[in-house]
């Protein structure tokens, strides 16, 4: 090799070993991914598989938001604390004896003519144990159709607990005796048959689908609320051991919506608000809470006069007992309604509510 060359080749090696490199290859065009159309895919899997498979990317359809199960959980502690504080003044203070016993005594007298009648048809202990069983019935063959198993023993569990506030409760309370009573001085609080009959009526509205549950809701409470009033009526129980058991009933209902399961939850892709459950819970919820205020302003105006038993308070006892009674039913279902609407159909991330929108026209 020439001098002249020499300096353009430093390094002959180098040159060497950069000439034996291989020459690199161009990746491949990356091939843009394709999803294939919803209707391909529900020729080969079915909407159930379909909502299986997505559920596990979605927590919302495996159990309800925690913000719903704490609010079931503080709305059952505080229902059955109000349980106990009702339970305190009827029955620990003599203006609540009083009360208890002027309402007892006359309660059946004071009822309006058209609501009489159909009062006294409950004042049959067999026909509230039948109506009660019914709608139980029609429950679970509901919950086996739609093949809630969970759901089923869920219920189930409610109802045994139910039962056991009424039966363990009653001979475990005391009552002291304050004042001379034309009632029976041993504790009847809480009623049994309000118990049951409102136990039967969530069960039936825990049940049913969406579509049915505003309907199950209103029924419910006509049905606890006439039962409310006859067991006064025939003067089986006291004002206190009906509103009682109300409260015991929608308590425990918060604590077991708190524990629902994915079973016991409405199908993804059927997920959709309801105007009847909004619109019937909020009239509920509404009546609930002033009803129950303006029954605790009655008591109010007429506290002076009860330790005498003054004829004049006789009216305002009968009148905030109706009031009470209803009001408190109506919250009690309310409060269950808009429960298991937000626990068994929370509304997901991944827009599980059924189809979209179609667009405007134009």
């Amino acid at each position: 090799m020439t001098d002249e060359f020499k300096p353009l080749i430093r390094d002959p090696q180098k040159t060497t070993n950069i000439l034996q490199q291989p020459v690199p290859v161009p990746p491949k065009p990356v091939e843009p991914l394709s999803f294939p159309d919803t209707g391909e895919v529900e020729s080969v899997l079915s909407p159930h598989e379909v909502s299986r498979g997505l559920a596990k990317a979605d927590p919302l359809t495996r159990h309800p938001r925690v913000s719903s199960i704490v609010l079931c959980v503080v709305f059952g502690v505080l229902l059955l604390a109000a349980s106990a504080g009702i339970w305190w003044l009827g029955v620990r203070t003599m203006d609540g004896q009083s009360y208890e016993d002027i309402v007892w005594s006359k309660f059946d007298a004071a009822l309006p003519g058209w609501l009489e009648p159909v009062v006294h048809v409950f004042t049959i202990s067999a026909v509230v144990i039948a109506v009660s069983v019914i709608m139980s019935v029609i429950a679970i063959a509901v919950l086996v159709v739609r093949k809630r198993w969970l759901t089923i023993a869920q219920l189930a569990v409610f109802g045994g607990l139910c039962f056991a506030a009424a039966e363990l409760l009653k001979p475990l309370l005391p009552r002291p005796y304050l004042i001379n009573l034309m009632s029976n001085r041993s504790n009847s609080a809480p009623s049994g048959h309000v118990i049951l009959a409102a136990a039967a009526s969530v069960i039936l509205l825990c049940a049913v689908p969406r579509a049915f549950r505003a309907l199950a809701a209103v029924v419910g409470w006509i049905y606890t609320v006439l039962v409310g009033m006859s067991v006064i009526a025939g003067q089986w129980h006291r004002p206190t051991d009906v509103v009682m058991g109300l409260l015991i009933v929608g308590g425990l209902a918060m604590l077991m919506l708190a524990a629902t399961f994915s079973n016991g939850m409405d199908e993804p892709g059927t997920r959709a608000s309801s105007a009847g459950v909004q619109i019937v819970g909020s009239v509920m919820l509404t009546f609930g809470v002033l009803g129950t205020l303006y029954g605790a302003y009655i008591i109010w105006q007429i506290q002076p006069g009860l330790a005498m038993s003054a004829e004049w308070t006789y009216s305002g006892a009968h009148l905030s007992t109706m009031v009470l009674t209803a009001s408190v039913s109506a919250l009690m279902f309310g409060l269950t309604l808009a429960m298991r609407q937000l626990t068994a159909s929370p509304l997901t991330k991944l827009g599980l509510v059924g189809a979209p929108p179609a667009p405007p026209e134009r």
